[in-house]
């Protein structure tokens, strides 16, 4: 009964996706923008989706979020001339924008942060503007059919049939996969259940699992994805992947963002921050557990104080309070 149900949930999605794919004109004229000129690149537009992949992480975003930010990003950059010198704060307004629709609202960072975070030139009345002209012109159709959408689905559709593959078909590591392709505007011209469909045979193939293998060869089939498109896909990711995994390559999702700024940078960093410059003393043999209440927010300051601490104006380590919770350590 589950899988009767995800299939039917699969098929639903299959005849959404058409409605959420980048123009394809407008990537390819991306694809031949030169590097030199006013017009946004495909090297420009692979640059602006790392920092997005490095944003995600430092403010511990989800796939999803991600996902969607690149879907927006393509498919406003393939309808609109864009200048390279505006696809920052239109990168950064699709993040935003996505960070509204699949965050917890306790998550979503504001204007400010991220603008100050991503080192952008621009001001919140820019980004606001901005993500008013990305909305209209997308229709307010945030909620897109993603190639994580499909790779989810496929996953679930795995377990129901081999619950034993829990442990061996890694989701983690097909979203991992899922956003390095994502880093590629290649890859935006594929649709997503072919996408995800051709991340999933490389794993399985690796695995060398013919359950798994028989199962996906039936949704291929009930999907009525054709033999021709799906190797061409996945061999385009078979060579992304093999890239990706080289010495050479320069991996976003597993790079931790390290932060370095001076100690003046910090104190701006955060409206609350306090430098004290060293932590108190805790007396020996003095401990009174009616001063236990001070005493503990004495030690909270101290532990800020430590963090704050390790900047300096040569520059060092730092992380506001506010971001230590969600923020990628190296």
């Amino acid at each position: 009964m589950e899988a009767f149900k995800l299939m039917k949930e699969l098929k639903s999605n299959l005849e959404l996706e058409v409605h959420y794919l980048p123009k394809e004109t407008g990537l390819s004229l991306i694809e031949s923008t030169q590097e030199n000129g006013n017009g946004v690149s495909a090297k420009c537009r692979d640059a602006r989706v790392e920092d997005l992949l490095s944003l995600t992480n430092f403010f511990g975003y989800s796939t999803q979020t991600f996902v969607l930010a690149v879907n927006l990003l393509d498919r406003f950059l393939a309808m609109m001339k864009v200048q390279s010198k505006y696809l920052a704060c239109i990168s950064i307004g699709c993040l935003h924008i996505a960070v509204r629709v699949t965050e917890e609202e306790c998550n979503v960072s504001s204007s400010h942060e991220l603008i100050r975070i991503s080192q952008s030139k621009f001001t919140i009345s820019d980004l606001s503007r901005m993500e008013k002209i990305i909305s209209e012109k997308l229709n307010f159709q945030f909620k897109a059919v993603t190639a994580l959408t499909f790779l989810h689905l496929y996953h679930a559709i795995a377990l129901s049939h081999t619950s034993n593959r829990k442990d061996v078909l890694n989701l983690d590591k097909l979203e991992a996969q899922l956003k390095a392709c994502l880093c590629r505007i290649v890859f935006s011209k594929a649709k997503p259940s072919v996408l995800a469909l051709s991340l999933l045979m490389l794993e399985i193939e690796a695995l060398q699992s013919a359950d798994l293998l028989e199962i996906f060869h039936r949704i291929q089939t009930h999907l009525k994805i054709s033999k021709a498109d799906l190797a061409h896909w996945r061999g385009l990711v078979n060579q992304c992947m093999r890239e990706y995994s080289s010495p050479e390559c320069a991996k976003p999702d597993n790079k931790k963002l390290v932060w370095i700024v001076s100690r003046r940078t910090a104190q701006n960093l955060h409206s609350s921050y306090r430098c004290i410059p060293e932590l108190p003393t805790i007396p020996e043999g003095a401990w009174d557990e009616s001063e236990s209440e001070d005493s503990s927010e004495d030690l909270s300051s101290g532990e800020e104080s430590l963090s704050s601490s390790l900047g300096s104006d040569a520059g060092g380590l730092y992380f506001p309070s506010n971001f230590r919770s969600r923020a990628c350590r190296p």
